[in-house]
């Protein structure tokens, strides 16, 4: 059976970091999805300016995490900012920890993992400025270009992305995981 992953970003993602997990995962098979709050397009953040817009496959209001195998969720400032407050995609997010399904996130990307409050007790690494707000929020921090723990795969900046996107693709190939945190 052909694996799906949801890749949950909305404006100001990081370019590369939406785009080449999403191209490693279509490459290995996968179907992936671009979940976002609303429908059209997203844009993309990248060298310090706005970029690239990507065409959002489907809202939050009309997916849930079990028509997906995995999650992945891109980094930038703002996009994790604007994901972090919105009650949908913190539900959409922890109802991947409960079903044991793989996420990986990268850089800022941990920052909506905190407030859907799946990081405590957890093993991570991401970009330094959030390393603090990861640990105020129980996550043990390490400086490492991939971490994974159980199920989620975390990395700290697009420099990370070759070992980043190689941890995912193993994480959704073994699929579910009887996770202690879930």
């Amino acid at each position: 059976m052909k694996k799906k992953i949801a890749i949950l970003a909305t404006n100001g993602f990081e370019e590369s970091e939406l785009s080449s997990p999403k191209k490693a995962m279509e490459d290995e098979g996968f179907d992936v999805d671009i979940v976002s709050l609303q429908s059209g397009e997203i844009k993309s953040w990248s060298d310090g300016n706005w970029s690239s817009v990507y065409q959002v496959d489907k809202t939050i209001s009309e997916v849930n995490a079990k028509q997906y195998n995995a999650l992945m969720l891109p980094g930038g400032v703002i996009n994790p900012d604007l994901l972090r407050v919105n009650e949908d995609a913190l539900i959409f997010i922890k109802d991947f920890f409960k079903q044991s399904k793989p996420v990986a996130a990268i850089c800022h990307g941990p920052w909506s993992l905190i407030n859907a409050e799946v990081v405590k007790g957890r093993t991570m690494t991401s970009y330094i400025s959030i390393r603090k707000d990861l640990e105020n929020a129980g996550a043990l921090w390490v400086d490492k270009e991939v971490v994974v723990d159980e199920a989620l795969v975390t990395s700290r900046t697009p420099k990370d992305l070759k070992a980043f996107n190689a941890k995912l693709i193993e994480e959704i190939k073994e699929g579910k995981h009887d996770l202690q945190h879930a």
